[in-house]
């Protein structure tokens, strides 16, 4: 059983910045993909941006693109387990709660077979 928990959301204002951690705990595995996704009210959970477990390949959506950075961690025992989402230059259209997931290399959320249980980004104007 793998859990995610997400930590590092909050309110910001425009042009500020926010660093999400997600930490992923339980029988996981060393090729792992991990990658955030986001919904906001009474809109679709939409992609973010994901990285390959060797972060040699990582994919941002248009959107955060050149705004928001992910990388990854290793734990002690060599397994990549934790995944990070910078977030500079946030603007009010970011405001959304901000999952990370484990699951394929891809944007489609149906790719993804674990989730964490959210945490909240504000962005105001």
């Amino acid at each position: 059983q793998v859990h995610l928990v997400e930590s590092g959301g909050g309110v910001v204002q425009a042009g500020g910045s926010l660093r999400l951690s997600c930490v992923a705990s339980g029988r996981v595995g060393v090729r792992t993909t991990m990658g955030w996704f986001r919904q906001a009210p009474g809109k679709e959970r939409e992609f973010v941006a994901t990285s390959h477990w060797n972060e040699q390949e990582r994919d941002y959506a248009d959107a955060v693109k050149g705004r928001f950075t992910i990388s990854r961690d290793y734990s002690r025992d060599n397994i990549k387990n934790t995944v990070y989402l910078q977030m500079d230059s946030l603007k009010p259209e970011d405001t959304a709660v901000y999952y990370c997931a484990i699951g394929e290399y891809s944007r489609n959320r149906n790719d993804y077979n674990c989730w964490g249980q959210g945490t909240q980004v504000t962005v105001s104007s």
